[in-house]
């Protein structure tokens, strides 16, 4: 996709949603990565489903820990993998105590530190949280990415690097979220919505639906 295409591209899905954000519910810097982390193969249904409790109860490093690990995970049992999952969040939480004064930490290596967190959970707090401009590469940025040809890549990293390139730098900020929305509610993965899509006639997806 042409320079000018994709800065269309985001013209119009910045239009259409001026702010966009997470659909994680948090009410806190940690408690948006403990919902990154539990997010890994999981939904955002799901998982907000599970923290409304668990936060409840929950809401610091200091309560997490304190819960301990087996009653995290009966909080989570609706949520795959939960026991490694309640396992890296007690474990995490007792880092950000010991390492950073129960702060989550505005660093990414500080981040990829932590258990359970990698480079996209790293990028998701880094962008919603503290406003830095990067780009955390799920399954649908990688597919939207390809797909349009807005950024192709072998691999999520090369997506991330391809779109740090040729995203426009004042939709830089958002992009993260615009591209997540559109490929979870109109670039679907196995029947995209081309007919309801506000940026069709930029993609370059040739297999386009009604």
């Amino acid at each position: 996709m042409k320079r000018e295409a994709i800065r269309e591209f985001f013209r119009r899905l910045a239009a259409a949603n001026p702010n966009p954000t997470t659909e994680l519910e948090y009410g806190s810097p940690f408690q948006l990565l403990v919902a990154v982390v539990l997010s890994a193969q999981a939904t955002d249904k799901s998982v907000n489903l599970a923290t409304r409790e668990l936060f409840a109860v929950a809401p610091t490093p200091e309560a997490m820990l304190s819960l301990g690990e087996e009653n995290v995970a009966a909080h989570l049992k609706s949520i795959g993998l939960y026991r490694n999952k309640a396992k890296n969040v007690v474990a995490l939480s007792r880092l950000l105590l010991e390492r950073h004064g129960g702060e989550v930490p505005r660093s990414r290596e500080a981040l990829e530190a932590l258990p359970g967190v990698g480079r996209k959970t790293a990028n998701v707090v880094l962008n919603t949280v503290f406003g830095e401009p990067v780009m955390a590469v799920d399954t649908h940025i990688f597919r939207v990415a390809n797909r349009t040809g807005l950024a192709p890549g072998k691999d999520v990293l090369a997506v991330e690097q391809a779109l740090m390139r040729r995203v426009p730098k004042e939709y830089l900020q958002h992009a993260h979220h615009w591209l997540i929305l559109h490929g979870r509610y109109v670039c679907t993965a196995r029947k995209p919505r081309c007919g309801d899509c506000p940026v069709r006639d930029l993609c370059e997806f040739r297999d386009k639906t009604v």
